[in-house]
This record gives C-alpha cells, structure tokens and sequence, in this order.
C-alpha cells in the first residue's frame, strides 16, 4: 500500500516546509508576529491539504482539499512579495521560493487532473 511519504509532492512540499522555517528565521523580530505567523501558518495549511486528499476515497472532498491547496499556493505566492518588497528576503531567495510552489503547484495539478469527474 502507498503510503503519503511516497508521493513526490509530500516530498516537494516537506522541503518548502523546511526552506520556509530557514528563511523567516532571517525576519525582522518586528514582523515576526504578523507576516511570518501568516507564512508559517499558511505553509502548515497545505501540509494539511495533501494529507486529507491522500487520505480522501470521496472524490469530491479530495477535490476540495486539492483546490484548497491550489489557494494556499497562490496565497503563499502574495507572501512571498509582499516579503520580497519589503525587502526581507532577497531576489534570489525570492526566485527559489517561488520556484518551490510553481513546482509544486505542477504535481498539483498533475493530481487534480488524476481526479475522476463525477
């Protein structure tokens, strides 16, 4: 039986985890509270959208996680410029991170895809 450590977006999206947990260390302790609260939780969020759709048989409510996520990517993308425009990361950690969720966001609509329609 597969199991969600297998997936590749799990894998992908362990890493943003973990590339987001490095990265906001580097933030100002003035926004600490607010925008990297928000970033953090918005990240945890779609952890929690991939293990609820992989865990998901109703192809509906597996459908809505995945939109779900669809949305805390392109939340997580206003994030990251809003970040880059205040100037607490830099273009080249701007490019990765954005190059994180685009990634991600093609396996996620890879699997959406996978979906059958009813």
């Amino acid at each position: 039986m597969k199991e969600v450590e297998d997936l590749i977006i799990y894998k992908q999206y362990l890493e943003l985890i973990y590339y987001v947990e490095s990265i906001t260390e580097k933030y100002p302790k003035s926004v600490k509270l607010s925008l990297v609260t928000q970033i953090k939780n918005n990240t945890y969020d779609g952890m929690k959208c991939i293990l609820s759709a992989f865990k998901e048989y109703d192809y509906k409510t597996k459908l809505i996680n995945l939109n779900r996520l669809d949305i805390i990517l392109k939340m997580q993308k206003v994030l990251i410029r809003v970040s880059y425009k205040k100037k607490y990361i830099s273009i080249k950690n701007y490019y990765a991170w954005s190059k994180k969720i685009c990634n991600i966001g093609n396996l996620l609509g890879g699997w959406i895809s996978k979906c059958p329609r009813q």
